[in-house]
């Protein structure tokens, strides 16, 4: 989907300067009207994975459409609470189990243990609870090995195994466990996924007090042409089909949530920046666009070898086109746009029309993981502004550029330095 005119992108970089990370709500409300429609069985919750993009702005318009939220540390869930979210409306799911659980627990956040060690904090603090486990149901997916979260290589949740465990921990504690959580990774098959819930229905016959199944998120979205995006109700129909199976089984009715992430915001979102330099190696070298953002700004190329559209406005229109490979501001070879897909470190020329400095140049499915996984400050960079480009077209900022003073204000110099 287009998200910005040559038009407004031009105002934006005018009055907010680049680099700067710009939404567009039409296209999350859009998002969020498809992730509702996920089919199911007997009631659906969508909680947003809010690490993906957690601005306070995003999470009201989620809000208003009737999102729920998922929280991958206290930190996000006191972020999500100050935002204006109801904490009943949270559900936390961390591998770093917060020092002040017992608040959150009290304001109204709803809890899924992640390992064994979690379950028994939460039952030696809040004896005889309702409460939720994450379980590594010992399959995975995923791009590459950084975005498979399920399986015998993932620290993710508690080992499909070790249920006798879970049981005597809950026997112990007086806990009931209400809810059982999985999540496998990132994916688009059809078959990983009817596969995944169903290895979770199975599951949840361990314990006879579950009512709500959570699958979890991790819906790939093409950012490019070449990528294979999810249809969710291609993946959830079967997925509908095996809970309703269930139920004629059982007589148990689960109610099923999912917590999309990059679904929600990953084409929502695009990364302006400005062409600060176009360099070459000579005649049988590369050219080279050097913006003013990377891996600051935009680290998943780095990371994965994720890839990214690329277009530019050339201030003076022309037709020529020229294969250049796109690079960013930080003083590290790895700092490449460009890359090949799953390869980091290997340079890919995007054809793009000429442009010389000072031209803007769009990056494209920075909604998600792009803000909230940045590198900020690496080289002493400003953390980028974030823009809501609104239903009318009017452009909102929603977070300002940070200061040089900001950067530094939490450093001390000891008495005599």
């Amino acid at each position: 989907m287009r998200l910005l005119s040559s038009h407004l992108a031009r105002r934006i970089a005018a009055e907010t300067g680049t680099p700067a990370y710009v939404y567009s709500q039409n296209a999350l409300e859009t998002q969020a009207d498809a992730a509702l429609a996920f089919p199911n069985a007997f009631g659906l919750t969508v909680r947003f994975a809010m690490k993906a993009l957690p601005n306070a702005a995003i999470l009201r318009i989620f809000a208003r459409k009737g999102l729920h939220f998922d929280a991958s540390s206290g930190h996000e869930a006191w972020r999500a609470i100050r935002a204006g979210i109801a904490p009943q409306k949270i559900s936390l799911s961390t591998q770093e189990f917060p020092s002040d659980f017992a608040a959150l627990w009290r304001a109204g956040i709803t809890i899924n243990a992640c390992s064994l060690a979690q379950l028994d904090t939460l039952g030696r603090t809040f004896p005889g609870a309702n409460v939720g486990v994450r379980l590594n149901p010992g399959r995975g997916s995923g791009g590459t090995g950084k975005t498979n979260v399920g399986g015998p290589d993932a620290s993710f949740g508690i080992w499909h195994e070790y249920i006798g465990e879970i049981l005597e921990t809950a026997r112990r504690h007086g806990l009931k466990i209400i809810r059982i959580h999985t999540h496998i990774g990132s994916g688009s098959d059809p078959l990983v996924w009817l596969e995944a819930s169903r290895l979770s229905l199975a599951l949840t016959q361990h314990f006879p007090d579950v009512t709500i199944l959570n699958l979890g998120g991790g819906y790939k979205v093409a950012r490019v042409a070449s990528e294979k995006g999810t249809d969710l109700q291609t993946i959830g129909m079967p997925i509908k089909a095996a809970f309703e199976k269930l139920a004629v089984e059982t007589g148990r009715k689960l109610h099923l949530e999912i917590e999309p992430g990059t679904f929600l915001v990953a084409n929502c979102g695009v990364l302006l920046a400005r062409i600060q330099d176009v360099t070459d190696t000579g005649p049988a070298g590369r050219r080279f666009l050097k913006l003013d953002t990377g891996m600051t700004e935009l680290l998943r190329p780095s990371l994965y070898g994720a890839q990214h559209p690329i277009s530019v406005l050339p201030a003076n229109a022309t037709e020529r086109t020229t294969d250049y490979v796109v690079v960013g501001h930080c003083c590290e070879s790895g700092d490449l746009v460009s890359c090949a897909p799953g390869e980091p470190e290997t340079l890919a020329p995007r054809q793009l029309a000429e442009v010389q400095a000072g031209d803007l140049c769009l990056i494209g499915g920075a909604g998600a993981y792009c803000s909230a996984m940045s590198s900020k400050n690496y080289n002493s960079f400003p953390e980028a502004p974030e823009v809501l480009v609104g239903a009318d077209d009017t452009p909102h900022l929603i977070r300002r550029r940070q200061t040089l003073e900001q950067i530094v204000q939490n450093e001390i110099l000891p008495e005599g330095y």
